[in-house]
């Protein structure tokens, strides 16, 4: 809104459109051409052609329309290569209608075209509200905005822009696959049938106790300890114990082949979105790590987070993933060893012997290893021309890890994720490309 009346008579002419040039033009030649030619006939008709604009100049630069505007993402997160909605909502909080307003949201080109609304005219406390669609085939985030509002008079003669302050971020998250329900070797279920069993073996030494409290339940009294003790003893609340998994994504640089959605690292981004969604609806208290040491959620927090809050956190950190500089697996060796005690999954591009080496003393430090090792030369067409190039180094690794007790799933571009994840049940016996490792 401008300050003082001036600002307005300029931002107002800076507004004028096509049409409003040229009228303002053609009135100005007109008053020439009268005084030139002392037609007075003429005169009064340029001088209404170049009223008109500057007057619709004046008007529409001191408009002082109160419009208020929101903005709804549906949904916030959205998946690679599917649609999203925004919704557009433009509220009138004065006391006057609006006349013909534009809307222009801004949006990346990425997502498509900018959109763009003509509201007629918008009654007093009224609203309107608008949508569009928005999609990307890469994953990412996004800024929706800042809204921008065109005031127009109803001739066409001038427009002045006003932009909104608030915007928005779309979060398009990887691609992730249904994955089939399998046992996975040295999995430690935390619950189900194994878990009922160890509850089963519990027996009165391994109660836990406290005093009572008021509003304590009566039904919840442990009476052979009170009557030791002296004093009422109630159980305390069984907490359950959650399974924990670790989800390892290697982004490093030299260890993907390919460019674009079609890479390896797209590949191997999508697959670890897949995994740590299975593993957090069976229950596991999932975090994903990264070569580069970083962990999502970070430490102190995947205790408290719920399911879902942990699968936006991985989701949103998987969005931004990008490929790293490091030359190895170190940074992720520390976080490992302090808590990887549980499952652990690890989606690995190109390896050389030191680094199998290391991963395969990791083995010895979690209940399970599953390993996704990507034949990043068919990603690159290496062995689409002649299948043997490079070959028998990564089948080294394959037989280097599996010795040292990891679930070695091979992996080569267009492969099946569910099939990969289904090998893994058994997949000592059943793993896909068993005569190349074994050769």
């Amino acid at each position: 809104m401008p300050s003082d009346p001036t600002s307005g008579v300029r931002a107002g002419l800076r507004g004028l459109t096509t049409r409003g040039r040229s009228f303002l033009a053609a009135g100005i030649t007109a008053v020439l051409c009268a005084y030139l030619l002392d037609q007075d006939a003429l005169l009064r008709v340029g001088l209404l052609l170049a009223a008109l604009p500057l007057a619709a100049a004046m008007v529409v630069a001191n408009t002082r329309y109160r419009v208020a505007s929101g903005r709804r993402l549906s949904p916030r997160r959205a998946v690679a290569g599917q649609e999203a909605r925004v919704h557009l909502r433009v509220d009138n909080v004065s006391r006057v209608p609006t006349g013909l307003l534009l809307l222009e949201d801004k949006v990346p080109y990425v997502l498509g075209p900018r959109p763009r609304f003509v509201l007629d005219r918008v009654e007093p406390r009224g609203y309107r509200e608008v949508s569009y669609r928005v999609r990307s085939d890469l994953r990412g985030r996004y800024p929706l905005g800042p809204l921008q509002l065109r005031l127009s008079d109803p001739f066409g003669m001038c427009e002045v822009n006003r932009s909104f302050s608030a915007s928005d971020v779309l979060t398009v998250v990887p691609q992730i696959q249904a994955l089939p329900h399998v046992r996975l070797s040295g999995e430690w279920a935390g619950q189900g049938e194994s878990r009922s069993r160890t509850l089963a073996l519990a027996g009165d030494d391994d109660v836990i106790l406290r005093e009572y409290r008021p509003g304590d339940d009566l039904r919840r009294v442990h009476w052979k300890s009170t009557a030791r003790y002296g004093e009422l003893m109630v159980r305390r609340e069984e907490q359950p114990q959650r399974a924990r998994a670790t989800v390892l994504l290697d982004t490093r640089e030299i260890g993907h082949r390919g460019s674009g959605p079609a890479s390896s690292f797209e590949w191997a981004v999508s697959c670890a979105a897949s995994v740590a969604a299975h593993l957090l609806e069976r229950g596991y208290q999932t975090r994903l790590l990264t070569d580069t040491g970083q962990s999502v959620p970070g430490p102190g927090t995947g205790g408290t987070n719920t399911a879902a809050d942990s699968s936006g956190l991985i989701l949103d950190a998987l969005a931004i993933a990008d490929l790293s500089d490091g030359g190895g697996l170190s940074r992720a060796e520390e976080p490992l060893r302090t808590g990887g005690e549980g499952l652990l999954v690890a989606v690995l591009g190109d390896l050389d012997e030191e680094q199998a080496t290391r991963l395969a003393r990791l083995r010895s430090r979690t209940g399970g290893a599953v390993a996704l090792l990507l034949d990043t030369g068919t990603w690159a067409g290496l062995r689409m021309l002649a299948p043997d190039t490079g070959g028998e180094q990564f089948q080294a690794r394959v037989r280097q890890l599996r010795e040292a007790g990891w679930t070695v799933l091979p992996v080569r571009s267009g492969d099946s994720l569910p099939d990969l994840w289904r090998a893994a049940d058994g997949a000592r016996t059943t793993s896909p490309y068993r005569e190349e490792a074994g050769a």
